[in-house]
C-alpha cells in the first residue's frame, strides 16, 4: 500500500543531498561571483535550516531569508483591527491559527481572547461558515491573511457566503503579492541579492510566470522550488549553473506541482472578488505600492474594514526598537545579528513577527540552530 511516506522519502534521502552538494561545490568554484540567494517563502528557509543545508555549501553561496512569510509581514496595526474587531459586542472573529499569538501594540490575540473576547483560530477557512451558521445572532469576522496560495480559499468562503445567503459573515482582507515584495527588496540600495528561489505553493496558484518581470528588471535568476532538501539543493544547482554560464533565466524545478500559467480557475476566482490596494504597509517593509488586496466594491457589505471604519485604529505602528525583522524581511540582517535573538526574543515570548511565525526565520534559526541562551 502506498503511503504518505513514499511521496517525499525519495526527496529526503542523504546520498542524493550529498551527491547535489558536490555537483555545487565543483560548479561554484568555476566562478569568482558571490551568489546571494533569496528564498523568499519562510518554508523554505525551515528546511534550509533543519536539513542543515548551509553546511554543505562553499562560502561564495549565501541565503538571504526573504518576506515571504505571511504572519512575519503583517503590521502592528493590522493585527490591533483584529483585536479591536473582536472586543466588539456581538462579534466572532475567525482567523488562521498562526496569527493567535502574532503581537500587536495591544497584545496578541491570544491575550484578548483569555479576556473574554470570542476569538477562533482554524485551519479551514470553510469552517467560518457552520460558525457562521450556527451563530446568527452575531456577526462573524474573518481575518484573512497570506499570499496568493491562501487568497483562493478565501474567495471561495465569500462565494459560500454569497450562494447560501449568509448575511453576518463579513471578511477583513489582508491578502498580500509576492512580485511587489520582491521588487520592494531590490529597490533598496542596500540589496545584495543576486538570484532568487521562488517560492512554491504561491507559483501552484499564480504560476512561475508571476517572477518573470524580476528576471527581466533585475538580470537576476529565478528557480521556482519545492521545499523538500533536495528540491532546494537542486535550485541551487541550477542558480550556480546559471552564474556559471552568464544566464538569468526563470526556471521551474517543481514542475510536479508548478506550471508556468499556474491554476487559472483560481486565478479567475480571485479576480471576481477582490481588487488590488493602491498601497498596504509591511512589517519592516513600509508601504508597498500595489502590494495586497481589498474587496471589490461590489462585495462592500462584506467588508469588515468598511463597516467598521469608526472604530478601527489608523496609527501606523513600528516594531520593538530592539527588534531586527525590519532588517531580517529585506535580507539585511541574519536573525543572529539581532541582539535580542534568543535572549528576550524566543519563540515563547517573541518580541517580533520573525520569531513568533512557524515559518519565520528568527523561529527557524532558534529552532534548528541548536540556540541555547542567546548562543
Amino acid at each position: 500500500m502506498i503511503t504518505l511516506n513514499d511521496f517525499y522519502q525519495g526527496f529526503r534521502d542523504p546520498k542524493t543531498i550529498g551527491h547535489l552538494a558536490a555537483l555545487i561545490r565543483e560548479q561554484a568554484a568555476q566562478t569568482s561571483e558571490q551568489i546571494n540567494i533569496m528564498e523568499v517563502c519562510g518554508g523554505h528557509t525551515h528546511t534550509i535550516m533543519k536539513y542543515g543545508l548551509l553546511q554543505l555549501l562553499p562560502d561564495n553561496i549565501r541565503f538571504i531569508h526573504g518576506p515571504g512569510c505571511p504572519v512575519c509581514v503583517m503590521p502592528k496595526e493590522r493585527i490591533d483591527h483584529a483585536a479591536v474587531l473582536a472586543s466588539q459586542d456581538d462579534v466572532i472573529l475567525v482567523t488562521l491559527g498562526d496569527m493567535i499569538r502574532v503581537p500587536g501594540s495591544m497584545g496578541s490575540l491570544a491575550q484578548f481572547r483569555s479576556q473574554g473576547c470570542d476569538i477562533r483560530p482554524i485551519y479551514d477557512p470553510l469552517d467560518t461558515l457552520n460558525i457562521a451558521r450556527d451563530n446568527p445572532d452575531k456577526t462573524v469576522i474573518f481575518f484573512a491573511i497570506g499570499f496568493e496560495t491562501s487568497t483562493p480559499m478565501t474567495a471561495a468562503l465569500i462565494a459560500q457566503a454569497e450562494a447560501q445567503n449568509i448575511p453576518n459573515l463579513l471578511f477583513h482582507i489582508n491578502h498580500v503579492l509576492v512580485p511587489p515584495a520582491i521588487d520592494a527588496v531590490m529597490a533598496d540600495s542596500r540589496a545584495q541579492v543576486n538570484a532568487f528561489i521562488g517560492p512554491a505553493h504561491v507559483s501552484v496558484i499564480s504560476g512561475a510566470k508571476i517572477y518573470q518581470p524580476a528576471v527581466d528588471t533585475y538580470n537576476t535568476p529565478v528557480v521556482v522550488s519545492g521545499f523538500e532538501p533536495v528540491d532546494v539543493m537542486e535550485s541551487i544547482l541550477r542558480i550556480v549553473k546559471q552564474k556559471v554560464s552568464g544566464e538569468a533565466v526563470l526556471e521551474n524545478q517543481y514542475s510536479r506541482s508548478v506550471t508556468y500559467d499556474g491554476n487559472l480557475a483560481a486565478q479567475q476566482l480571485v479576480d471576481k472578488y477582490f481588487t488590488v490596494r493602491d498601497s498596504f504597509r509591511w512589517r519592516g517593509l513600509g508601504p508597498i505600492a500595489r502590494s495586497a488586496l481589498s474587496l471589490k466594491p461590489e462585495y462592500q457589505h462584506r467588508d469588515a474594514e468598511r463597516i467598521y471604519a469608526a472604530v478601527l485604529p489608523t496609527a501606523e505602528i513600528d516594531d520593538h526598537k530592539a527588534c531586527q525583522c525590519g532588517d531580517i524581511l529585506r535580507g539585511l540582517s541574519n536573525p543572529k545579528d539581532c541582539k535580542v535573538f534568543g535572549r528576550g526574543c524566543t519563540p515563547q515570548t517573541p518580541l517580533g513577527s520573525c520569531m513568533v511565525s512557524s515559518e519565520g526565520a528568527c523561529n527557524a534559526y532558534y529552532r534548528y540552530g541548536e540556540v541555547q541562551n542567546g548562543n
